[in-house]
């Protein structure tokens, strides 16, 4: 008995699927139609900008400190930028929820580990209210690597140093000075931006 259930099962099963097929091929040989396509509810994800060269940087002519203004580590320690002194410095600003950010992060993580060892840091401050942890589960998430967890509180630090919206890149030299900046996403660990930075920050 429950072969013959199981067996009669199948072909109601056959049946409606043949009949399916049949119905999809007359509706598509009907004038002025076409074969009927099922979208998710959700709206997809927002393709991901492509990262460009260094087109958009500009430099700072002359070369100037940035107003004092504090970053918060990942054990929420408040850092001024005299904590780089001596070092080049690729500072970036950030959030989880911007989606050139979110592109071009992978390209600094890159940057990061070419320049290791240089004297050159990459510190990406990030501005999400969610604080490290959130920055935390992103790096994780998405694979980040070499980059450590840098904060900018409510974005306190970047209207001081006048940017004007994220992502943007602030370039500093081993005196502390501005060199150049960038506002946008950009390839970071191309040769060509590579070697600008190690001439900007040197």
């Amino acid at each position: 008995m429950r072969y013959d259930v199981k067996r009669r099962g199948l072909l109601v099963a056959g049946a409606v699927l043949a009949g399916g097929t049949l119905a999809a091929a007359w509706q598509a040989g009907k004038p002025g139609t076409g074969p009927v396509v099922h979208t998710p509810s959700a709206d997809p994800p927002p393709p991901q900008p492509a990262l460009e060269g260094l087109a958009a940087l500009t430099r700072t002519d002359p070369p100037l400190p940035l107003p004092p203004a504090k970053l918060v580590d990942e054990a929420g320690v408040a850092h001024g930028l005299d904590s780089f002194a001596g070092k080049g410095v690729v500072l970036n600003l950030w959030a989880t929820w911007c989606v050139p950010c979110v592109a071009e992060m992978p390209s600094l993580a890159a940057l990061a580990r070419r320049v290791a060892g240089e004297g050159i840091l990459v510190v990406a401050a990030s501005s999400d209210r969610g604080g490290a942890e959130a920055v935390t589960r992103f790096f994780a998430r998405h694979r980040i690597e070499g980059l450590p967890v840098w904060l900018d509180p409510k974005g306190e630090a970047g209207r001081a140093w006048g940017t004007r919206g994220i992502p943007t890149t602030i370039i500093l030299d081993r005196a502390g000075r501005e060199r150049a900046r960038l506002e946008g996403s950009a390839d970071w660990a191309s040769d060509a931006a590579v070697a600008e930075i190690r001439r900007l920050t040197g």
